[in-house]
């Protein structure tokens, strides 16, 4: 799925200790006690990331000491979690009220736990000049009920990766840019080189792509009160495209049984001219398959008529349990701040969620003779200044998806009618509000 290997290759930043400091002894009111143990060298913050050993196990050496040797009165323990294994052990470690003191989430999995109130309410604790610092579209993704539970980290965009050779094969000048357009393409690929032109999943646990198109293509989701919005004459022209794609044989037959991960591999064998995924996929790409990297190009992600683009967000939260809150507020900013979001963006080809070092001119400009790499980093920037997370911000996201998806699935192999699948779907969701 996008998140797993796009979220494997990111990394942290710092914020100005002049700052930090004001924020921790003003933003709070009180010195708490905790921070009286930071000061008297008692105060040790555990720290949980997902899957970015060893790839960057220097990097956050290096930056943990600079952390500490500005901060001599606290200690940071840096844990890995396998990508797999952090959603079991950060609520078996909350339930437990044993948590860490900073972890790297995700806000759609995050959300769930904020919605059993499991995180600190930053809103308390950051005063409106450090929230502003960020980017306003992307700190909203850390939000529930307009409560504010986590701090943007790294972000990625989805972008069009093709194959120029298929294309060319195919008659085709220039990739798709929308919805309509790649039907399009895709029965053009198919016509004239009998390949694909491209895989999306309808697995419920996987990508959130196909949710997220209906955003693209018009459909509200919910209402104000969290039901259905969907089963409308929108909504029922997304199931429709869809599936017309499908029984079309438009889509592999795979696209119902396998993940994300199957994209990556289809796109990398030649089989597909279209991947939609984040720029820095193409590092893989040109590892994996130097022949197909050779003849790729980036192009800005599928969209509707309305222009919206996704954004995937990577956040850090704070356990209301934890037993260091401002010495872990502390490292959280300066994981996050301008200095080390620009730094780390240079390094592993991801995009920063700060106002200044997405200013930075390495996000604008490409060299005259730009990699496939070079110009997916700037589009991706470009794409960032209208960015959003697309899906609704809610503690069972995986509910809504599971839902659409699997009357969606119904509904191309024939099972239901479109009317008749969105119709279940809406009030499976509803069932779910009740």
């Amino acid at each position: 799925m996008v998140r797993i290997q796009k979220f494997k290759r990111l990394i942290v930043w710092a914020l100005l200790g002049v700052l930090t400091s004001w924020i921790v002894s003003c933003g709070t009111g009180n010195v708490s006690n905790t921070t009286k143990q930071a000061s008297s060298g008692a105060a040790n913050v555990e720290f949980w990331t997902m899957q970015l050993q060893p790839q960057f196990t220097n990097y956050f050496k290096s930056l943990i000491a600079s952390f500490e040797s500005q901060n001599p009165g606290i200690k940071v323990s840096w844990v890995d979690v396998p990508w797999t294994a952090m959603e079991n052990k950060i609520l078996t470690a909350v339930s437990a009220k044993t948590p860490p003191d900073v972890v790297n989430l995700n806000p759609d999995f995050a959300s769930q736990l904020a919605g059993r109130n499991a995180w600190l309410d930053l809103d308390a604790k950051l005063p409106n000049e450090v929230r502003s610092s960020y980017l306003p579209n992307i700190w909203k993704a850390s939000t529930l009920n307009d409560k504010s539970f986590g701090i943007p980290w790294y972000l990625t965009t989805r972008l069009t990766i093709y194959n120029t050779d298929l294309l060319k094969q195919a008659g085709i000048n220039k990739p798709p840019a929308t919805y309509p357009e790649l039907a399009q393409v895709a029965q053009q690929i198919k016509d004239k080189t009998g390949k694909y032109a491209f895989f999306v999943t309808f697995v419920p646990q996987d990508a959130g792509e196909v949710l997220e198109s209906f955003a693209q293509m018009g459909v509200t989701l919910l209402d104000a009160g969290g039901k259905a919005a969907f089963n409308s004459p929108q909504g029922k022209a997304v199931f429709q495209y869809w599936v017309d794609l499908y029984k079309k044989g438009l889509l592999p037959k795979e696209t119902l049984t396998q993940g994300h991960r199957h994209a990556i591999d289809l796109y990398q064998a030649g089989e597909t001219a279209l991947l939609f995924s984040g720029g820095e996929f193409l590092e893989n790409i040109n590892k994996n398959a130097p022949a197909i990297a050779k003849v790729s190009a980036t192009a800005p992600q599928i969209t509707g008529e309305n222009g919206k683009k996704n954004v995937a967000v990577m956040n850090v939260v704070i356990p209301r349990d934890s037993k260091q809150p401002d010495a872990a507020l502390k490292f959280a900013l300066f994981l996050t701040n301008d200095e080390n979001q620009l730094s780390f963006a240079k390094a592993a080809n991801v995009l920063p969620s700060t106002v200044k070092s997405l200013a930075d001119s390495y996000f604008k400009d490409a060299p005259a003779n730009a990699s496939a790499l070079d110009q997916a980093r700037v589009i991706s920037a470009q794409e960032l200044q209208q960015a959003e997370v697309l899906t609704p911000r809610l503690k069972d996201i995986k509910l809504l998806q599971k839902a659409i998806y699997e009357n969606l699935q119904a509904a191309m192999l024939g099972e239901k009618t479109v009317d008749k699948a969105v119709e279940d779907a809406a009030q499976e969701w509803n069932s779910t509000r009740s």
